[in-house]
């Protein structure tokens, strides 16, 4: 098996940010239509994103962790974190669920730096 570049890892990383922000368009679809009773099924997709997501970034090998990589794994792992408070609050029924406004989705995808 071929050590991975840091461009393959990068690759990997927007994947990973690809799937965890259709789970959050899955939260705001479900809070936009008012129905409160989706919860399960944006548990159930938010959750099995989350896990993809950190099981790819978790594959990263320490050989393609450049800068560019770093910084851009942090900023994906800040916005599965925020995914994971989200999704805890649906399964809580608590304030910030489903029924609640998303107010981080200016998360940028290099964390501003």
């Amino acid at each position: 098996m071929s050590e991975m570049s840091p461009a393959s890892a990068l690759r990997k990383i927007q994947q990973a940010q690809a799937g965890l922000k259709k789970s959050r368009q899955v939260l705001r679809l479900a809070r936009e239509s008012g129905s409160s009773d989706q919860a399960q099924r944006v548990l159930n997709h938010g959750w099995a994103s989350l896990t993809q997501a950190l099981k790819l970034l978790a594959e990263i090998p320490l050989a393609a962790a450049s800068e560019a990589v770093m910084t851009k794994q942090l900023a994906a792992q800040r916005y599965a974190t925020a995914l994971l408070v989200r999704l805890r609050r649906v399964a809580r029924n608590e304030p910030g669920g489903v029924g609640a406004a998303d107010d981080d989705d200016d998360l940028d995808d290099d964390g501003g730096e």
